[in-house]
């Protein structure tokens, strides 16, 4: 996506504060001037209303590839585990055309009619679908002019070393440009930690790209695995390369044995995301944002085989957020908004995505009175920038 013009997108709010004119050439804000400041001759003027500014929404944790969304209704079949959840959807897929461009693209445009500008999506990589749904993610958002942009993460959602040949393709797609390579419950799905974990962690070494697992185990078994995460990524050298989604066991530890991991988490880089779920144990996120463990807000999988629930929408995930830790002051809602925009920045690879000088031009209006009134309201989403060009306006997609 190319935009050369200058635009100014006159009278919002970035951020909830005084009135301003964003200054827009090509793709990045080139400045963020007082309202009713000079205009440059002959630039585009989007007239923002006095509306609410957040940077675009950031989701970074998504699965993009699997969702049934704009289908007829699937009811929800196979047992409530991870495994039962596994079974089902390798079962059922083949008939719902699962990975297609087609369903993909209606996923990315929800994410974008919400505000979504930049998603890291896991795509399920396995001995069925091999590494095609890598490349429907990538026909999606090309075919939506890149106006969501997208991340990938090579996910073995079947499990790595019991299945002969998944650790090849997570090698086969890193070395194709996958920026990330995921991996699945070492212990309860593998049974084999430390032949999973040295696998994936040998191929993220090889290929210079992330790791992003999915660990769900609680309690010592959890705090167990983050031990060997954090061992392999000091000895490979993968700092701040690694994150941890879901990890529920982290607010289920005392609070000494938290703080001892978020020490080292700090130090490697080490970095977490959540989709909040309502019945997890809150994590410890003031120490972890004290401390500069990175948190990224994600929307996990929209109506798909493993649950009917989603829709795409990141602010309401920043509302659970928000409800599962206490969050009652405007300066705690404001922080949790920043989870969900510019302190996401390095789940894309991006140095600044904030409503600043030298960003990309990814902005979202909003009817609200201030940034906790968005986030607990969630209200429409009245305009849409991604990268300087209008893509979404009152609730409708334009690309």
């Amino acid at each position: 996506m190319t935009v050369s013009r200058t635009t100014i997108l006159a009278s919002v709010r970035p951020w909830g504060l005084d009135s301003a004119d964003l200054v827009i050439e090509g793709e990045a804000i080139a400045a963020v001037l007082p309202a009713g400041s000079g205009r440059p001759e002959g630039a585009e003027v989007i007239d923002g209303r006095g509306l609410l500014a957040l940077p675009g929404l950031v989701n970074a944790h998504a699965h993009a590839d699997k969702s049934w969304w704009g289908a007829p209704w699937v009811s929800y079949g196979g047992e409530a585990t991870t495994q039962g959840r596994i079974a089902h959807e390798r079962a059922e897929r083949g008939a719902l055309g699962i990975p297609s461009t087609a369903s993909t693209e209606r996923v990315l445009r929800e994410f974008l009619r919400h505000g979504t500008t930049a998603v890291r999506s896991h795509v399920d990589v396995d001995l069925g679908v091999g590494l095609d749904g890598i490349a429907v993610l990538r026909e999606a958002s090309a075919a939506l002019g890149d106006a969501v942009e997208v991340e990938v993460v090579a996910f073995p959602q079947d499990g790595v070393i019991r299945r002969e040949g998944v650790l090849d393709l997570l090698d086969r797609a890193a070395r194709e440009g996958a920026e990330s390579i995921g991996g699945l419950d070492p212990c309860l799905i593998d049974r084999d930690p430390v032949a999973q974990l040295d696998g994936l962690f040998d191929i993220a070494a090889r290929h210079g790209c992330g790791i992003d697992i999915h660990l769900h185990a609680g309690g010592d078994l959890g705090a167990f695995e983050y031990d060997l995460i954090v061992d392999r990524t000091r000895r490979a050298g993968l700092i701040g390369k690694v994150n941890i989604a879901h990890g529920f066991a982290l607010g289920q530890l005392p609070p000494g044995r938290q703080q001892a991991l978020l020490e080292d988490f700090a130090e490697l880089g080490i970095s977490w995301s959540t989709v909040a779920p309502i019945r997890s144990a809150p994590l410890p996120w003031v120490a972890m944002r004290e401390g500069g463990v990175g948190i990224g807000l994600g929307t996990d999988g929209v109506r798909d085989l493993w649950s009917p629930y989603g829709d795409g929408d990141l602010l309401r995930v920043a509302l659970d957020f928000a409800r599962l830790h206490g969050v009652r002051y405007d300066e705690d809602f404001a922080q949790v908004a920043r989870l969900a925009t510019s302190a996401a920045a390095p789940y894309v690879h991006r140095e600044v995505h904030d409503l600043v000088p030298g960003a990309r031009a990814d902005v979202v209006l909003l009817e609200a009175e201030n940034v906790p009134d968005a986030i607990v309201r969630a209200p429409r989403r009245e305009l849409v920038l991604a990268g300087g060009r209008v893509v979404a306006r009152a609730g409708d997609v334009l690309v």
